[in-house]
């Protein structure tokens, strides 16, 4: 029994923030997922609030509720689940709804819900954490969100086909969703859907994205921009734009490359790092990391077994010293080293193992014999409670949403990937277009230094390689943070990520 939970564990991390990259036969999809959505429209609850942002009290209101998607013969297909906040608009200044932004937010997985983008950063309500990111109890509780981003502009929090509430109509077939292109293709129909029922189609819009969300947000630009709907900017959070950054497989050695800064990171912040080095301040040690990834690191790997034998001994001796590894492993592992195997063993003589979205956050090795950590994600299991009560809560109390059905926070999904064929997904191209026909489109990136699922050197890659033009480059700004996948648990990196985001909705593109 103990085994299944674990597996169970696993395949939900998983399907979190970066699925088994392969491709589904194409079948029907019939998971549990595939129960009869609500009625659209009838069912919105809106409700009136206040919250204290700074030293300004906010009054707004919260919409919770669905949005039916149709075919071309208006016959109903899915229904979207939302939650939206819109601040009520300053009478002082003659304010209009139409002139307050708002920003179209969702996470990842695919296979998941909204709720750590709303709950944990953007939204007027937070889950109750410590200043590192543990969801404090149980019991647990929600707090008003001193950081949110609602002064700034309004906010809408998007629950894909399949989460939260969102489900397809009786006689629709998940997998019409369940895709690279349905999931895009459905979400920029939904975000046309809102504007036009909220009257809000001179607005500046946004879209902000975590994990797989930032795929997705590449996607939906470029849909929106062949709609005729431009957007103002695009937040990507721990983004992956392009796969082959990510995959260990063989015969791709570039997420090695990638993956080493922040190895370094994280041996820095659990004090593995030898002499000196541990001494130093951690931006000017991963500039050097970075430049010898790129000039000695990469073009090693690229030797193969012609790497000459003085060479690998001396490449190991190196990447021993910039990972905490022992070099006999680093050694026995042909000088690649993938994520779980780093975060299995940099404190294996603790029988630890360090959280795959945050490796700050460490937890006990149940099973010493393999290679890796296994089914064990602390970083996960910290804050999956915390989030799941409290946003049950939340709906059906302060937002008066009344409903039986089970909030998909997490839904294993079998995911088709479409465009990707027998290579892999990089949707970098997408978001490069959307830009190159809107020249006032802007994009921030937030990057956490301590995230295993998607570091932040594989976001700088994919970005350096693709947005090349230099008035596109101007108008793409990097954020970095001591914190993880989720950079906002972290408290100081949250003010952080606040303060910056303001200055992004100010700025305006050259």
């Amino acid at each position: 029994m103990m085994l299944l939970r674990l597996v169970l564990v696993q395949l939900l991390a998983i399907a979190w923030v970066l699925p088994i990259y392969a491709q589904p036969e194409e079948k029907a999809d019939h998971s549990a997922a595939e129960q009869p959505a609500m009625s659209a429209g009838s069912d919105w609850s809106i409700t009136e609030h206040e919250v204290k942002i700074g030293e300004k009290a906010v009054a707004y209101k919260a919409t919770a509720g669905t949005i039916q998607l149709k075919d071309q013969k208006e016959k109903a297909k899915a229904s979207i689940f939302f939650i939206a906040y819109t601040a009520e608009p300053d009478a002082a200044a003659n304010g209009r709804p139409q002139d307050r932004p708002v920003m179209f937010c969702f996470n990842g997985g695919p296979g998941s819900s909204s709720v750590w983008l709303h709950m944990g950063c953007f939204g007027p309500r937070r889950v109750h954490m410590d200043d590192v990111g543990h969801a404090i109890g149980p019991p647990y509780e929600l707090k008003d969100n001193a950081l949110s981003l609602l002064d700034t502009t309004d906010l809408v929090f998007i629950d894909p086909v399949s989460t939260g509430f969102s489900r397809v109509e009786e006689g629709t077939n998940t997998s019409e969703y369940h895709s690279v292109s349905g999931d895009i293709n459905s979400v920029a129909e939904f975000i046309r859907l809102w504007i036009t029922k909220n009257d809000r189609w001179l607005s500046p819009k946004y879209l902000a994205g975590e994990s797989y969300g930032t795929t997705r947000a590449a996607g939906v630009a470029n849909r929106l921009q062949a709609k005729g709907i431009s957007l103002n900017g695009v937040v990507l959070v721990s983004a992956v734009l392009s796969f082959q950054t990510l995959r260990f497989d063989e015969g791709n050695d570039l997420p090695y490359q990638l993956y080493l800064p922040t190895y370094t990171a994280l041996a820095h912040y659990h004090g593995r790092l030898p002499g000196q080095m541990q001494q130093r301040k951690l931006p000017a040690l991963l500039d050097e990391v970075e430049d010898f990834s790129r000039k000695v690191y990469g073009p090693a790997l690229m030797l193969g077994a012609e790497i000459d034998d003085d060479d690998k001994q001396h490449l190991a001796i190196k990447l021993a010293q910039y990972t905490g590894l022992d070099k006999q492993l680093i050694l026995d592992s042909n000088l690649r080293i993938p994520q779980w195997r780093f975060g299995g063993n940099l404190l294996k003589e603790q029988s630890k193992v360090l959280g795959r979205f945050d490796g700050r956050i460490v937890g006990p090795d149940l099973d010493k014999a393999t290679d890796g950590s296994g089914a064990n994600d602390p970083s996960y299991s910290r804050v999956a409670g915390g989030f799941t009560a409290t946003f049950n809560d939340y709906v059906r109390g302060d937002l008066g949403y009344e409903t039986d059905m089970d909030y998909g926070i997490l839904v294993g999904v079998r995911w088709n990937y479409d465009r990707a064929k027998s290579n892999y997904l990089n949707v970098a191209g997408d978001l490069r277009k959307a830009m190159a026909e809107n020249p006032k489109l802007r994009v921030y990136v937030a990057a956490g230094y301590y995230d295993l699922a998607t570091p932040y050197h594989a976001a700088e890659y994919t970005i350096s390689h693709s947005i090349t033009h230099p008035h596109a480059r101007r108008r793409v700004t990097f954020g970095y943070f001591e914190s993880g996948h989720m950079v906002f648990t972290h408290q100081p990196s949250l003010e952080k990520l606040r303060a910056e985001l303001v200055d992004f909705f100010s700025e305006k593109a050259d």
